[in-house]
């Protein structure tokens, strides 16, 4: 057996946000990786009404998924260290880092103030960018925030933010929601690919142990 002096490698979970009209993506690797995530799915479904039978149960889409988690960033080892970017600003640009996610790209603002002005009646708004939730390398899931609820626990004298608790709730898209144009549409299905891969093998092994039980049983 292989020992590991230092311990197995630990993959962290991250929350990437890629905006084409911004060339560096906003990329979020979790300092902790949460000890609890919290997974909701609700199936779209059509017909099968209580009371009538004749009408089967069809499925519309793909299941509206929520994840919600807690994370927990600390600025304690940083500052131990010496970080220069932490001693000035603590924590300040990881939690920057996640809130730009729910705000729209100045240049969008920018371009729609000037049409404005210019007496343009109808502006579009503008496109979020893609966001993806990266929780190992089964699970890159295109998502949509729902919202961030923080709590500041600390500060530093300067009263930058130095521990904060961030409770996320986020919505993955599936290919009921994205165009097929859209780069989060192929990611949805490859997910999709590997919950079925999963499934099989799964079943394979429940089915084999189901006919171990009943064949124990008859004996």
């Amino acid at each position: 057996m292989m020992a590991y002096p230092q311990g197995p490698r630990v993959l962290k979970g991250a929350i990437v946000s890629i905006d084409p009209l911004n060339p560096i993506a906003s990329v979020i690797v979790f300092q902790y990786n949460p000890e609890t995530l919290t997974r909701t799915l609700t199936p779209q479904v059509e017909g099968g009404e209580e009371g009538n039978r004749s009408e089967s149960v069809r499925y519309s889409g793909a299941p509206v998924e929520e994840i919600t988690l807690d994370l927990e960033i600390d600025a304690t080892d940083q500052l131990a260290q010496g970080d220069p970017t932490t001693l000035m600003m603590g924590i300040y640009p990881q939690l920057s880092a996640l809130e730009i996610i729910a705000y729209p790209s100045l240049t969008t603002v920018a371009a729609n103030t000037v049409l404005l002005a210019a007496g343009t009646i109808e502006i579009v708004p503008s496109t979020a960018p893609l966001t993806l939730f990266i929780w190992g390398l089964k699970r890159v899931l295109p998502v949509r925030l729902l919202r961030y609820s923080i709590v500041e626990e600390a500060y530093d004298g300067n009263l930058n933010p130095i521990r904060a608790r961030v409770s996320t709730s986020l919505r993955v898209l599936s290919y009921s929601d994205l165009p097929l144009t859209a780069p989060g549409y192929s990611l949805s299905i490859a997910n999709q690919t590997v919950k079925q891969t999963m499934a099989a093998i799964g079943s394979v092994g429940n089915a084999t142990a189901a006919i171990g039980v009943n064949a124990s049983s008859l004996g």
